[in-house]
Order: structure tokens, then sequence, then C-alpha cells
């Protein structure tokens, strides 16, 4: 949903989600029913192309006799998980929606035409799974190659389609999935709305991940209207994760720019505090 986008894609949506967040998965599914998709573009990020192109400082290194494996959760239609597969992933895309992954095999099908250069493998070919599952529980990791971590786990419109009130459970379950010396890799979206516009997709300028990946499972204090209350956090956690690297991308998708045609959206990598 583009800053220069008609507002009725977004006061549907916010109507649509007008009910409790436990009732939303039935709803994201029914969006897809309806082939109601004003989120999707139809190829992967370019933020993320050049991060995994050019930004191999900041990703998780090679693990000796395995491929890396990488999580998108909220994967869609999985531009991304397809494009993580050509950069030698062993890439999982998770969805509670089955419309959207029944999407996301054609768009697998469709892979190696002419016009799908993006996903040409780049230094080992990797592999892709589809899995239909809730983020938050444990069932999908029955799916999951080994130990039900991951190396790489990458949000982009994935936090941005949770309310405030489920932030604190996101920070806790990525900390859960993230292999020791794993990445998570974030593309913060939409960084420019007022949080009292509502959602989805719900305002998140770079503090909320700072805030919430370095205290993991806290509620912390949110204003109906100016958001999150910095000056009524406290500490860090001790099982919090550090901030790598913080950037903004030389390109994103069209929804990341400004109306003069500056990028909105950034880029944050996070680790373990003890990850080398």
């Amino acid at each position: 949903m583009s800053q220069d986008q008609p507002t009725d894609a977004r006061a549907a949506l916010l109507s649509h989600f007008s009910i409790p967040s436990d009732e939303h998965a039935k709803k994201w599914d029914d969006l897809w029913g309806a082939n109601f998709l004003p989120w999707d573009k139809g190829f992967p990020n370019p933020a993320l192309v050049d991060l995994l192109s050019e930004r191999k400082d900041v990703l998780p290194a090679a693990v000796e006799g395995r491929k890396l494996r990488a999580l998108v959760p909220g994967c869609g239609k999985g531009y991304d998980v397809l494009l993580l597969k050509a950069f030698g992933y062993e890439a999982y895309g998770l969805e509670v929606s089955g419309r959207a992954l029944e999407g996301a095999r054609e768009v697998e099908k469709g892979v190696g035409g002419e016009d799908q250069e993006v996903y040409r493998s780049r230094g080992g070919e990797g592999s892709v799974k589809w899995v239909e599952g809730n983020f938050f529980r444990d069932g999908f990791l029955e799916q999951v190659e080994g130990e039900g971590k991951f190396d790489l786990i990458y949000d982009h419109t994935f936090l941005s389609a949770l309310p405030p009130s489920m932030r604190a459970a996101w920070s806790k379950r990525v900390v859960e999935l993230l292999a020791p010396q794993g990445r998570i890799v974030c593309l913060e979206f939409p960084t420019y709305k007022p949080h009292s516009t509502g959602g989805p997709p719900w305002a998140l300028p770079p503090k909320v991940y700072v805030a919430h990946l370095s205290r993991p499972g806290e509620d912390l204090p949110y204003h109906e209207e100016e958001g999150l209350q910095e000056s009524k956090l406290g500490e860090p956690s001790k099982t919090g994760l550090k901030r790598v690297a913080h950037f903004q991308p030389k390109r994103t998708h069209n929804v990341g720019y400004s109306k003069d045609g500056k990028v909105t959206d950034w880029v944050s990598v996070w680790a373990h505090p003890d990850a080398q």
C-alpha cells in the first residue's frame, strides 16, 4: 500500500481486521480466497536481493555439513522464499493460509522463464518447502529438518500485519526460533505512518524493532495516539538480541518510497548477544 495509493484498500483492511487478534488467521485466508491482495507485488523485494548479494558480512556464516536454513513467516506467494533458495538456502515459506501457499506453488512452477532471472542460482542451489501452520505454535516445526532452529529469519510484512498487542509474542518467538549463530533480517516497513492510523499494515518505525527485540516477550507501553512510549521502557533484557547492522537500502518495493522519491524503509540485522 503506497503512500500515494488511494485509501480504499487501507480502509478495507482496517475494517476487515476490526476483530480480536486470535481470529485474524481466518481473516487472512478469506482475503486470499477473495483475491484481495493489495500487498502482493509479484517479485522479491529489491532490498533483500541487494542484501543477499552485497552484504554477506552481516549474514549468517556457512555451517559445515548442511545448507543454511531460512524461514519466511507470512510468506504469501513466496517470492522472497524462492530468492533465498537461489542463494543456496534451505528455505521454508510459512503461511497460516493454505490458499496463499497454493499461490506460492504456482509461482514456483513458473520459475525458470526468461522473466525470472532474479531466481537464477547464485552460489549453490538451495531448496524450498511450503509449510502451512501457525508461527506462534510448534506444530509447523514437525515439517522442518533438524532441531527446529533457523540460521536466517526474514521479516518484511509479517510484523506489520500483527496488531501491536502481538509484538511481545512475536519478539519472543523469533528469538526462540533463531539458531545460536543465526541472523534475523527485518525490512522495516512502514516507517512513515503515524501509529494512530492503525493497520494492517501497522506503523513500524525503527524504534519499535529496537524496543521489542532487545526485550523479547515483554509487554511494552503504547499510547493509542503516540505509539511506543520510549520514556517508560525498562532496561533491555539479558536474552535480548543485538543489532549488528542498520541502514537504508538503495532500493525497495514502491511502497517504501516517499512522494519525493526517497527510500523510507530500513534494513536491520539482529543476532544473539553472544553470536560471533
